[in-house]
């Protein structure tokens, strides 16, 4: 199959408890919908059973697709997907599905049943959103991390770091080639270099589950603060020059 309407993208790393029933549920939203689609798991050099799961279930279902990648961060895994994929809309989902996949519909509110922007973010800070069970040390870390998003970075943007992200596919062939980043602040360069090309990138509320064996840890936190300067020091030595919108 060549150009679905829709692909998802889902970054894993040793994943071997939840990722079976995470694709299975995604498959089973997609195949209620009219819409052509396709799945990547990319394994994140997984040393666990990922891989022979998802292996598993490809061969059941052919939409689905397996990367096995070498383990280079979840940046690295997010670029190799969303440049593998050939949907006109590339969707990127954590693996743990804390949003329901259902929730997809509402990244397709614009008009005609389309998109209203050229990057669309799951947020949960949009008015209308909702959180569960987040711990409040965690809440409180993400809001000070997203000051200082808008502060150096990506202004107007209320929740940079939701793992739940719909970019077109000419959005996603133009910043994902230029991205530098693989740590936990890949999310912040993304939408830096997407505003740079001049695509449009706007929030839409999500329903949103914290579970509590999130794979972010205070260390990562640390990195992805640094990362987000680095954002900045790369624009200003001119890492970015030359950044184009593809058609």
């Amino acid at each position: 199959m060549s150009n679905p309407h829709l692909s998802i993208v889902i970054p894993a790393y040793n994943e071997e408890a939840l990722i079976e029933a995470s694709v299975r549920r995604f498959v089973a939203y997609l195949s209620s919908t009219s819409r052509d689609w396709e799945l990547l798991v990319v394994s994140d050099g997984s040393t666990d059973h990922t891989v022979e799961i998802v292996r598993s279930l490809a061969e059941a279902e052919p939409r689905v697709r397996l990367i096995d990648a070498p383990h280079g961060g979840k940046g690295a895994a997010v670029r190799r997907g969303m440049l593998e994929a050939r949907g006109q809309w590339r969707f990127l989902s954590d693996a743990d599905l804390s949003m329901p996949p259902e929730q997809v519909e509402r990244f397709f509110d614009g008009p005609g049943g389309e998109p209203p922007f050229d990057v669309v973010i799951g947020s949960r800070e949009a008015a209308g959103a909702q959180r569960f069970d987040e711990p409040w040390l965690r809440h409180f870390i993400g809001r000070a991390f997203n000051w200082t998003v808008r502060a150096v970075a990506v202004r107007g943007i209320q929740d940079t770091q939701c793992g739940f992200k719909l970019f077109s596919g000419a959005a996603a062939a133009s910043v994902f080639p230029r991205q530098l980043l693989d740590g936990f602040a890949f999310d912040v360069e993304i939408l830096f270099l997407a505003r740079k090309a001049g695509f449009s990138v706007g929030e839409v509320p999500i329903d949103w589950q914290h579970y509590g064996d999130s794979k972010v840890s205070f260390a990562n936190g640390a990195l992805a603060f640094v990362d987000i300067l680095r954002v900045r020091l790369n624009e200003v030595m001119g890492r970015y020059r030359g950044m184009e919108r593809v058609q």
